[in-house]
């Protein structure tokens, strides 16, 4: 009985260390949390009013639901590759149309247009090089919409899709200027910042802080997948680790000199 308690404590301890291990590993200020909570408030608000003011309030809500996703990513990530401008605008625009295609085409076999209008947006999304993971909401939106957004056509792709693309941007640029840390769009940003993140005092150089595009490009190739993170953030990751690597030597250096009278005197 024992044993098997044993074991049951075990399983259980090993589930729970699994599920932990399943949350997005991620450390921000609570502060940042409120800042996201309030674009996403604003965007979708100023949304909202732009898609009820030109469609109406039923086509307003199916478009809210893609551009939701959109201020997830505008507002709570701001410098991930899927959250740029060329990203939001190309993303939602190539699955509008996909969408509105496959409907279309396909209009006969609902399930199947479903289908493949998502999957073209992802097929058109990654040449492009504007993969925007609220595209394939798009994309559906365009083929599930019902009635009202059938009619609209091609024209969907304009008013609302466009239009309400191109409202949410010009909120998280709005938004996001203040916030010195927010660097949104990435591009506005200085590949020179990223040595200054180093602490002061500490010694570097641009060839110890900087990585070289190449070697980047090419680490990244081998992994083969997409990864949501810009070349920016990781320069300044390694800016930092470095920097704090330099300091945890410099503090251990310090402490040297200072334990050995210590170490004679009790030797």
């Amino acid at each position: 009985m024992i044993m098997f308690s044993e074991r049951a404590a075990r399983k259980w301890a090993g589930l729970i260390r699994g599920w932990s291990a399943l949350k997005i590993a991620y450390t921000v200020s609570e502060r940042e949390h409120w800042i996201s909570a309030t674009g996403g408030l604003l965007g979708i608000l100023t949304v909202f009013w732009a898609s009820n003011l030109l469609l109406g309030s039923h086509v307003a809500i199916l478009i809210a639901s893609s551009m939701g996703s959109s201020a997830v990513l505008l507002f709570a990530a701001p410098h991930g590759a899927m959250s740029q401008p060329w990203s939001v605008f190309g993303g939602h625009m190539v699955s509008a149309l996909a969408g509105v295609a496959s409907q279309q085409w396909l209009g006969y076999d609902p399930i199947l247009a479903a289908s493949m209008a998502v999957a073209l947006s992802i097929g058109l999304m990654y040449p492009l090089r504007c993969l925007h993971p609220p595209g394939g909401a798009t994309a559906l939106t365009a083929v599930v919409g019902g009635d009202a957004v059938h009619a609209l056509g091609y024209g969907f792709v304009v008013m609302p899709v466009l239009v309400n693309t191109v409202i949410i941007l010009i909120v998280a640029v709005a938004y996001n200027f203040p916030f010195s840390w927010r660097r949104y769009p990435q591009a506005w940003w200085r590949m020179a910042a990223v040595c200054e993140t180093l602490a002061e005092g500490v010694d570097h150089t641009d060839e110890k802080c900087m990585i070289p595009h190449s070697d980047l490009v090419y680490a990244l190739s081998q992994i083969d997948t997409f990864i949501d993170v810009s070349e920016e953030d990781l320069q300044k990751i390694y800016a930092l680790a470095l920097g704090h690597h330099q300091h945890a030597e410099h503090a251990a250096e310090m402490a040297g000199p200072m334990l050995e009278p210590a170490l004679e005197g009790a030797a």
